[in-house]
């Protein structure tokens, strides 16, 4: 069945996120918290601002911030991104007109030096942007949406920053992984993140079939043009009945979540789908199965006329075993 979500009201405190009066200190007034708080000045002496715990809001000189941008809603943009748009000394982004657009819309300049940091020039970017840090300047990051380096440039940086003794903090805020899941229906007490399929049929194949055992929830991104048979190829991996949900245009105007079967979904997306996507499927069946008698189902399917691969394939996403571990039971059977 078909079901639509609208869109969430304004996201719960995440772990970390309470205020916890036991860590606050006092030896002077409160620090202000709403738009009449200081601006401007050392950074020194701006460190605290907006923050009642006294921990950082905007960027610390020495330090690279990774910062969560709006997956869709303007709105979701946090307190510490705009203040660090504002005051970072060099700003990197994945696409800095999309920067610049965003900044607009939450009525703010970038403050800093802005400079492109995409996968086409992470590498050459990496060692300029660790040297900014080194000599004292504080460097943001920022992706198209949601956080940089999941799925996104940032990955490289992160790494060169701790190998450089370069602090690196993170600024949370929006996902559409977590938005995806929390919305799916799906469990989300363990799940696993697989990025985007491979685009090539073969290689998106046998990618699929190596997950029909796994156990977790899986997300998944997926371009609008490549869902269906993306959803396609799943249900010939993990069998036809795996629950799924396709999200569309997360936390926008025209928010969609379609849940049901992988069956059920590429009926669903027969016709042009259109947004960003993300897939969200239930993880292989807990229970207990029998290699042996996977085998022989998996050989039933072939006398049928389906390749021997294929319905270990199918077998092992019904049964929660490996595909190679039915492939390999069948053709000791043969």
């Amino acid at each position: 069945m078909t079901d639509v979500a609208t869109s969430p009201g304004p996201e719960p405190r995440g772990p970390g996120q309470a205020h916890d009066p036991a860590r606050t200190t006092s030896s002077g007034p409160e620090p202000q918290t709403g738009p009449e708080a200081p601006r401007g000045g050392p950074t020194s002496a701006r460190t605290s601002e907006g923050r009642a715990d006294g921990s950082p809001c905007l960027p610390l000189p020495g330090q690279i911030l990774l910062a969560a941008t709006p997956i869709g809603n303007t709105a979701d943009a946090s307190a510490r991104l705009r203040a660090a748009l504002e005051h970072a000394d060099v700003v990197a982004a994945e696409d800095t007109r999309r920067l610049l657009n965003l900044a607009a819309r939450l009525g703010l300049s970038v403050g800093g030096r802005v400079v492109a940091f995409h996968e086409h020039n992470e590498r050459a970017r990496t060692p300029e942007l660790i040297e900014a840090a080194r000599a004292g300047s504080s460097v943001l990051v920022v992706s198209d949406a949601g956080m940089p380096s999941v799925s996104d440039p940032g990955y490289r940086l992160v790494v060169a920053a701790v190998a450089a003794g370069v602090r690196v903090s993170v600024a949370p805020g929006p996902s559409a992984v977590l938005t995806a899941l929390a919305l799916s229906g799906l469990a989300t007490d363990r799940f696993c993140f697989e990025g985007f399929v491979p685009r090539r049929a073969g290689e998106r194949r046998r990618a699929l079939e190596a997950l029909a055992g796994e156990r977790r929830t899986m997300v998944f991104f997926e371009s609008p043009r490549r869902t269906h048979d993306t959803l396609a190829a799943m249900a010939r991996a993990f069998g036809e009945d795996r629950p799924a949900a396709l999200c569309r245009e997360l936390t926008k105007t025209h928010e969609e979540v379609v849940r049901g079967s992988l069956e059920h979904l590429v009926e669903a997306t027969s016709g042009q789908v259109l947004g960003e996507v993300v897939l969200v499927v239930a993880g292989a069946r807990p229970e207990s199965a029998d290699p042996h008698q996977a085998a022989l189902a998996a050989l039933a399917l072939a006398q049928e006329g389906v390749r021997l691969k294929e319905a270990a394939a199918r077998v092992a996403g019904e049964s929660g075993l490996r595909p190679n571990e039915v492939y390999r039971a069948a053709l000791a059977l043969r």
